[in-house]
């Protein structure tokens, strides 16, 4: 589904040259779930920019169903974002004024009518939220906020899921909630600070300084190494 092989990302600010992803390899298989931790400044970020085909490697390949992505047109490039890959904010990022409906058939407003509101509601209802589909934002809870944000990705039938921090701003209850609406057969990359989410998934992935430190497999998901934990003292990944 997904291969890197020593992908490289570099951004120029100024004149200073920030090296985001210093030769990551690494591949994930059709319906796996990863978590992707790491310190602020780690490249997490980054690396699901290019996982999400938001950015491109400055060195190195990234293969999506065997299309190398730093070769795609533009066009081609924004069409795998919206019909193979979904994204899950931490902020949700939903309309106020809209009912959670209307935010729901965002990516397909360019559809069938008809055909829209059964698949946004089906969305819905896939996130037991259906009974919730006039409800504007406001009139919802942050865990049923965050479950019509998944609904929104899940929309597109994607075949790869990006969530950023789904459940940051959750209680613990809310969040086993949004894991259990996640672990549903797609292939499902999680950036999280949370070592409970994180061994929710069935596979870690820890960055430090743009480099996989660290990649464990379910049965040590646990044992993350020690030696890599969190530094507050990075600063936040540079970006153009």
């Amino acid at each position: 589904m997904i291969r890197l092989e020593g992908v490289t990302k570099v951004y120029s600010v100024g004149d200073v040259e920030v090296h985001a992803l210093r030769g990551v390899t690494l591949e994930v298989e059709q319906g796996e779930m990863v978590a992707v931790m790491g310190p602020s400044g780690s490249g997490k970020s980054t690396l699901m920019n290019v996982l999400g085909c938001l950015d491109v490697p400055t060195c190195g390949s990234y293969f999506l169903e065997d299309a190398e992505v730093g070769l795609l047109s533009d066009d081609r490039l924004a069409d795998i974002r919206n019909r193979r890959i979904g994204f899950v904010f931490q902020s949700n990022n939903l309309l106020p004024r809209a009912t959670a409906l209307a935010n729901v058939e965002l990516p397909l407003l360019y559809g069938n009518d008809r055909d829209r509101r059964r698949r946004s509601l089906e969305a819905l209802e896939r996130v037991d939220l259906k009974d919730r589909a006039s409800h504007r934002p406001n009139q919802l809870s942050g865990g049923q906020q965050q479950r019509v944000g998944i609904a929104r990705a899940l929309v597109k039938r994607p075949a790869i899921l990006l969530a950023d921090e789904p459940t940051g701003n959750l209680d613990s209850a809310h969040s086993l909630e949004i894991m259990e609406i996640l672990q549903k057969g797609l292939s499902v990359i999680i950036v999280s600070h949370e070592a409970d989410i994180a061994a929710r998934t069935g596979r870690v992935i820890s960055m430090l300084d743009g480099l996989v430190v660290s990649d464990q497999r379910p049965d040590s998901c646990h044992q993350l190494d020690s030696s890599h934990e969190p530094d507050s003292s990075h600063e936040d990944e540079a970006a153009p």
